[in-house]
């Protein structure tokens, strides 16, 4: 189950027309630069990732100019047959290694972006290093060979927290050293953020010695605000724990590089906003200042509708066990106005909608704030994963106080897409035409209602509820609320990714039944309306059960915070007589599939499921409420997979499991002063493809 993928399908992200329709020279610069930005990061995001990892990319950088550099090959075009197919290397075996080098870096690490498990070459260790010292690697292939192919002990193969048998490079220990533990990391997390409220997205937590621990900060410069070597500062722990002292300098030459890209690109901004908002970045990344980052964040969400939109930082926290901090990450995308229009009427329409959502007011922000929402095609996006739609900024006070953006991806959601006449696992003969035929719209939807609507609403309550209110779902008081320096990621840790996502995917099913937001996304028959809403129920109930894949039967772990959602929301439509799941061959589940009773899905104004209503109303509460106790209980319920008895499908699950789609980016090269002179470059839908674009834009 660890082998790396076989034949992938490869799509590349198709942005080259909206590239170069940017209007002005300026435009052009301006994200030709910010995408440099972008994947400047990239070895920052290999290290967080394993600690194998960038040596491994090392490895396959130098492979490939190995290939390239051979006269096998013509300009452009390497030939791995030609170069290494011989007596003892097999053109199958080359192919096996192209595709491990391709997943690889579409995932930048040999942990799957998307589900957190290991996965190893399928070609044998003889031949990959055979392969590697024709390309004068071999000593490169030495070095990482025990990390690239083992698979033992099994919990290894997960990413998670050291002291459960896992994987990480968030927290570290030095050698001869007891491992880290949760503990430890929690009273960092304790003394550093909550009492001296310094932000843990940019760091990680290395165990030095027995009660010493340094909190290391990714900056250009080795001392916060000054490039001094003034001694860092150090707190005491509770308990005898020890004492931790800040470190800064993390990732120093890429920040470094993040921040000469930043300074060209801030030659070409498009007015005052983005000119404060690329300063706050440099002083963020040169000093390692959360805090400006912060302040880049508020000037990020007053820039509304720029022609290149763009956004750097340590963004998402799915990946860290302890769920506070973040995975670097850069986007830069053009906007794409004819898809934007739909969801520029989502948001003039959405007080109307969340007025629809099954809570009390008291459980939704005073006012709504309403937010960019754009429909973007992808230039750059530096990270693990590629996601179809993101809802940012993640601060819950800027999120609360100043707004949001929303973003859909099209160029992603569109290579996304499932144009193959091979039948859809798990559904039905009679479901698989219409849902071939609505799925990628029932998924526009989704994403929209998802980031707008989903992580868009709702409060936190600082202070005490009001006397009196009561959680709507289980009518139990509300007895619960944040501290000063609690948030939502630090109060509900660990879960706070995967529950988030099942509320706002919550929110995309409750709302998905709505005949104002079905028309707003292009479909205005009742027939229509009909038939996207049902595929969009019928596509979560099959993500969940997919989901199994993600779950980990020996550690009860899962490996994918939206997959968790999924199943748990699997679990909702299972419980309330929603969804079926049907089998004849009850040892190999060979015919299992999924049925819907479309009776329960009526297309009419706040007729949403009611199961999905209680379900959705006390994952919310909870959330605003700060309540951890009921909330993680709750959880903890619906995505319990052996409770549900649905473990048993995970073998059959493995067994039909496809491939992910990976997907391959451009660059750009700039080599004048004029327009003409940024040069836009596409590589072919193959693993050389893959490989020469990561090639082209390594520094």
């Amino acid at each position: 189950m660890y082998l790396a993928d076989a034949k992938a399908p490869i799509c590349s992200l198709k942005v080259q027309s909206h590239f170069e329709a940017l209007p002005t020279v300026k435009a052009r610069k301006y994200a030709h630069h910010m995408a440099r930005a972008a994947h400047a990061g990239t070895r920052v995001v290999l290290r967080q990732v394993s600690a194998e990892s960038e040596a491994i990319y090392d490895l396959i950088m130098k492979i490939h100019a190995h290939v390239q550099a051979s006269p096998s090959s013509s300009p452009g075009k390497p030939d791995y047959v030609a170069v290494f197919a011989n007596d003892s290397i097999s053109k199958e075996q080359v192919q096996q290694y192209l595709d491990y080098a391709s997943q690889f870096l579409s995932n930048l690490g040999n942990y799957k972006s998307f589900g957190d498990t290991k996965f190893v070459p399928r070609v044998s260790q003889e031949a990959f290093r055979a392969l590697a010292t024709a390309a004068n690697a071999a000593e490169a292939f030495d070095a990482v060979r025990d990390p690239l192919y083992s698979t033992i002990p099994e919990k290894a193969n997960l990413l998670g927290h050291l002291d459960q048998g896992h994987v990480t490079t968030y927290y570290s220990t030095a050698p001869g050293v007891a491992t880290i533990t949760q503990r430890e990391i929690a009273a960092v997390q304790a003394v550093v953020t909550i009492e001296h409220g310094i932000l843990p997205e940019n760091s990680t937590v290395h165990k030095v010695a027995p009660g010493e621990f340094e909190f290391q900060i990714a900056s250009a410069e080795p001392a916060s605000g000054a490039t001094t070597t003034a001694a860092p500062t150090s707190y005491e722990l509770p308990n005898g724990l020890g004492r931790v002292t800040l470190k800064h300098g993390a990732h120093a030459r890429e920040m470094g590089l993040v921040v000469r890209e930043l300074e060209a690109a801030a030659a070409y901004v498009a007015n005052d906003t983005q000119a404060r908002m690329l300063a706050a970045y440099i002083d963020a990344f040169r000093t390692g200042s959360m805090e400006a980052h912060k302040q880049s964040q508020r000037e990020w969400v007053h820039d509304a509708q720029p022609l290149v939109e763009t956004n750097v930082g340590f963004i998402e926290t799915y990946r860290d066990p302890a769920g506070v901090r973040g995975e670097w990450e850069g986007l830069v995308a053009m906007v794409n106005a004819e898809r934007t229009a739909k969801f520029s009427k989502l948001v003039r329409d959405a007080e109307d909608y969340i007025a629809r959502l099954p809570w009390p007011r008291e459980f939704e922000k005073d006012t709504f704030t309403a937010p960019d929402f754009t429909s973007l095609e992808v230039l750059a996006f530096a990270g693990s994963g590629i996601p179809a739609g993101i809802n940012i900024p993640n601060y819950d006070d800027i999120r609360q106080d100043v707004g949001f953006k929303n973003v859909s991806l099209g160029n992603v959601l569109s290579a996304k897409q499932n144009d193959s006449d091979e039948a859809i696992t798990f559904l039905h003969e009679a479901d698989q035409a219409l849902y071939k035929k609505y799925h990628a719209d029932a998924f526009e939807m989704q994403v929209g209602v998802h980031e707008l609507l989903g992580h868009g609403t709702g409060r936190l309550f600082t202070a005490p509820a009001p006397a009196g209110l009561v959680h709507p779902g289980s009518g139990e008081p509300v007895t619960t609320h944040y501290a000063p320096g609690e948030t939502w990621g630090s109060v509900f840790g660990a879960i706070a990714a995967s529950y988030e996502e099942c509320r706002a995917e919550l929110v995309a099913m409750y709302l998905a039944t709505e005949p104002a937001i079905l028309e707003t996304f292009g479909h205005a028959t009742p027939e229509a309306q009909s038939d996207v809403a049902y595929a969009a129920y019928l596509q979560m109930a099959r993500a969940g059960l997919l989901a199994l894949e993600y779950w980990d039967p020996a550690t009860a772990k899962w490996g994918q915070a939206h997959m968790q959602a999924r199943f748990s929301i699997l679990k909702c439509f299972l419980d309330a007589g929603l969804a079926r799941i049907v089998y004849t061959d009850k040892t190999g589940f060979s015919d299992l599939v999924i049925e819907l009773d479309r009776t329960q899905l009526p297309i009419a104004p706040g007729a949403g499921h009611p199961a999905v209503a209680r379900y959705l109303q006390d994952i919310h509460s909870y959330k605003c409420a700060g309540d951890v106790t009921r909330g993680r209980a709750l959880y903890s319920h619906m995505s319990d997979v052996e409770a549900a008895d649905l473990a048993r499908f995970r073998p059959v699950v493995l067994a039909k499991k496809q491939p992910r789609k990976q997907l391959i980016q451009p660059n750009t090269f700039a080599s004048g002063a004029t327009a003409a002179d940024i040069e836009f470059r596409d590589y072919p839908e193959t693993n050389q493809g893959m490989i020469q674009s990561f090639f082209d834009r390594t520094v």
